[in-house]
């Protein structure tokens, strides 16, 4: 099996990122992080991925005139990585049809809500202020429409009594570092692939399942 190439987008602290560069180390993925790359300079996740020997490359997005001048900067950047999968792990930017062209079939971003529901962001407030019992996070495809592609699988967290903003975030950031691997896991192994946007199980009897619970 040819080795998986993945380039990380990030903008903030990186947890995620984290998560998916110590999975691909500690379970020994058939696959490289060949490149971090951060639209804030200084950022924590940036720092972070440089201590782990990771090439970074850092674009600030605040340097260009609009999203179509930084996507072109970030597509010029990503291409000489050459990627198999493209992976947003708290990539703060609303990306171009032209990027998601680019990558189609190999772009793949983590929401922390259970998609369709609550898409956008104050996913936490939102799902308070609705009341609902249960949250979550969703590993998808990235397509025009933001939060909208098919989802690949989701994790589900209880929301309890006496939860605020913080504490919910807490219980589904745990998550998400727990389902973003898995799913990452899959591709990289060739367990899950996707055509047209849409995701296939190599093997339909080896199809894993494609949600997790997480009451931690």
């Amino acid at each position: 099996m040819l080795r998986k190439r993945l380039v990380i987008l990030i903008s903030g602290r990186g947890s995620n990122m984290a998560a998916l560069v110590r999975a691909c180390r500690d379970q020994a993925w058939p696959a490289d992080v060949v490149g971090v790359v951060a639209s804030r300079p200084g950022s924590a996740g940036a720092a972070w991925a440089r201590e782990q020997g990771l090439p970074v490359i850092e674009l600030d997005h605040r340097a260009y005139p609009d999203r179509a001048a930084f996507d072109a900067a970030l597509i010029a950047a990503i291409d000489p990585l050459k990627p198999d999968w493209v992976v947003l792990a708290g990539f703060m930017r609303v990306l171009t049809p032209v990027f998601v062209a680019h990558y189609a079939d190999r772009l793949i971003n983590i929401h922390p809500s259970l998609l369709p529901a609550f898409p956008g962001v104050t996913t936490h407030r939102q799902v308070l202020a609705a009341g609902v019992r249960v949250h979550g996070a969703t590993v998808h495809m990235v397509v025009n429409e933001v939060d909208s592609g098919r989802i690949l699988a989701q994790a589900v967290v209880p929301v309890r009594d006496g939860d605020d903003e913080t504490t919910l975030g807490e219980r589904v950031l745990r998550a998400e570092h727990r389902l973003y691997p898995m799913v990452i896991g899959w591709l990289v192994h060739d367990r899950m692939r996707v055509r047209g946007g849409e995701p296939a199980w190599r093997d339909p009897a080896d199809a894993a399942p494609r949600w997790l619970w997480c009451d931690e």
